[in-house]
This record gives structure tokens, C-alpha cells and sequence, in this order.
């Protein structure tokens, strides 16, 4: 299991991504217009130089809603492959089973 501050770190990546979603992706797609200005464009990157690192996408991380486990997440359920498997087992999982032949 996750220590409890690793998640609570995520979860606050997880918030600051959705609060700066929408000036991130207006910054990326000035930065990145060729119609602007080079200065601009220089100006755009500066400014999202100066957004919060932590409210990038690309450092949040996929972890299991039961234990934290940031390894062998499905995203279909959002459990880990040691939970998946449990649940699978129990039939909690619709249309799974485990697999005998």
C-alpha cells in the first residue's frame, strides 16, 4: 500500500491539473501558433514557465482507487492487477472470470 502522503501529493497534482486545464492548453496553442509574433510567443512561454509545475498533466500518476499502487493499473476499473484479480474472483468484475482450462 501507498504511504498516505504519496497520495495525497497525487490527489493534489490530480486538482492542480483541472484548475490550470484550460490557461495550460491556451498558452500551449499560442506558443505554438505561427501567426502570432515572435515576441508573443516568447511571452506565452514565459507565462507558462510561471504556472505551477505540479499542474502539469505529465506529473500526475495513475494509481489504484483501493491501495495507491502506482504499478499495473488497469484503467478500465482503476484497480491494480492484485485487486483486478481479487475482484475478478469474486465476480465483481462484469463480463471477467478467471481463466481454467
Amino acid at each position: 500500500m501507498a504511504k498516505k502522503s504519496v497520495r495525497n501529493r497525487n490527489a493534489k497534482r490530480i486538482e492542480l491539473v483541472n484548475r490550470f486545464r484550460v490557461k495550460r492548453d491556451e498558452l500551449r496553442e499560442a506558443v505554438s501558433n505561427i501567426h502570432l509574433s515572435d515576441k508573443e510567443r516568447w511571452e506565452a512561454a514565459q507565462q507558462m514557465q510561471k504556472l505551477p509545475r505540479d499542474s502539469s498533466p505529465t506529473r500526475r500518476r495513475n494509481r489504484c482507487k483501493l491501495c495507491g499502487r502506482p504499478r499495473a493499473y488497469n484503467r478500465l476499473t482503476g484497480l491494480c492487477r492484485l485487486h483486478m484479480r481479487a475482484a475478478t474472483i469474486n465476480g465483481m468484475v462484469p463480463g471477467m472470470h478467471k481463466a481454467s482450462w
